[in-house]
């Protein structure tokens, strides 16, 4: 049975925005199994507050990625659902467990740059197909995104 999707926005936009949010969605995996594995990981003095301040992150990204993916299904596309998938649409590098907490630290930075990077450039495709609830939710991921960052800039001793 076909059923007719029917939200103001054409296949092709839709098709076009739901693109998009499969990189967001890449990215936002990735990232979280990187910080996932690196709260596991990380060592040094300042352990217990890198441990929390990674659990707290990993934890957001881990909801998000549900409203992604819940987001691309109700443009009336599949949403990606394997590691090769992932990695095939994803510009993340995996992490090192043996890196120091600094260099953990300072990658996850990028990545979330990388990650914001990203989500801005689905933001300007589903603005410019009057997609207005994925832009939200693409706003959304912006704002924690450029939070995450600007906490791990700051941990680091940078601004």
């Amino acid at each position: 049975m076909t059923v007719t999707i029917d939200t103001g926005l054409s296949k092709t936009e839709r098709n076009d925005v739901a693109t998009e949010l499969t990189k967001v969605l890449a990215d936002s995996f990735a990232v979280y199994l990187k910080t996932h594995g690196y709260h596991w990981n990380v060592r040094g003095p300042e352990f217990f507050g890198y441990h929390n301040l990674l659990e707290q992150q990993y934890r957001d990204i881990w909801a998000a990625l549900d409203d992604i993916a819940e987001r691309i299904r109700a443009l009336g596309v599949l949403a990606p659902q394997s590691f090769s998938g992932f990695g095939n649409l994803t510009s993340i590098k995996d992490g090192d467990p043996e890196k120091e907490a600094g260099p953990m630290l300072k990658e996850l930075l990028g990545d979330h740059d990388t990650l914001i990077a990203t989500t801005r450039k689905a933001f300007e495709v589903a603005d410019a197909a009057g997609d207005e609830a994925s832009a939200d939710l693409l706003t959304q991921r912006l704002a924690a995104h450029e939070k995450f960052a600007w906490m791990l800039r700051s941990t680091l001793g940078g601004r």
